[in-house]
């Protein structure tokens, strides 16, 4: 095996490993949005500038039925999206990202098309943006508001798949105002609430579509691979 050149060695953007028999801590920061609609299909779209593994995007799916699929760009994001949530289907397909202002062009491949506006943030969004960035992205942060977050339904911090820990540090929040989504040719309808809550691991979106600002932080027990 050759050994790992310089760039190999250090630890990659955002990635804190543990000391030997230590977790590591791996950090995501960017942007998760939450789309309901009429036809009961839900979509949650992670984009990820800033990530361990490199900038990237991956959609969560889930139909009116309850089937969850995964689109991820690359089998070793999906290992480990997939080993950090729950999905009864995986699917690797390119998943492109393009933004002009307020507008998200979303598209993975021939399966899915999705279009949306951000809108202004409300109060809770001018909350969160009055957190200094360093603060609101902690794991201290993301403990503090968990019992707040889940009067409205929704959690900042627990557990994830193969032992792992999650932290969701929310930093900003708009809502979703427009949107039109195409899943594998079919036409899923106006943009609505998420109902009902999406499954895919501990926590949900907000039940209005919209979109927020994180700093995901994963804890990895020792010894895994990732």
């Amino acid at each position: 095996m050759a050994s790992p050149g310089p760039e190999q060695a250090r630890p990659a953007p955002h990635e804190i490993p543990g000391a030997s028999g230590q977790p590591a801590l791996l950090r995501f920061d960017g942007w998760i949005t939450g789309i309901g609609t009429t036809s009961g299909t839900r979509l949650v779209l992670g984009h990820w500038p800033r990530s361990p593994f490199g900038p990237f995007s991956d959609v969560m799916v889930e139909t009116a039925e309850g089937h969850r699929v995964l689109l991820a760009p690359t089998r070793r994001t999906a290992d480990f999206i997939a080993g950090t949530y729950g999905f009864d289907e995986v699917r690797i397909v390119p998943v492109g990202v393009r933004t002009d202002g307020a507008h998200w062009s979303v598209d993975a491949g021939a399966l899915l098309t999705l279009r949306f506006t951000v809108g202004r943030r409300g109060p809770l969004g001018l909350l969160l943006r009055a957190v200094p960035g360093r603060v609101a992205a902690s794991t201290a942060c993301a403990t503090v508001f968990d019992p707040f977050a889940r009067l409205l339904g929704l959690r900042t911090r627990g557990s994830a798949g193969h032992g792992r820990y999650e932290w969701y540090g929310a930093r900003d929040l708009r809502r979703v105002t427009a949107g039109t989504a195409v899943y594998e040719g079919r036409d899923l309808g106006a943009v609505g609430p998420v109902v009902p809550p999406v499954l895919f691991g501990f926590g949900s979106t907000p039940r209005g579509p919209s979109q927020a600002r994180v700093t995901t932080t994963v804890r990895v027990p020792a010894g895994q691979r990732f």
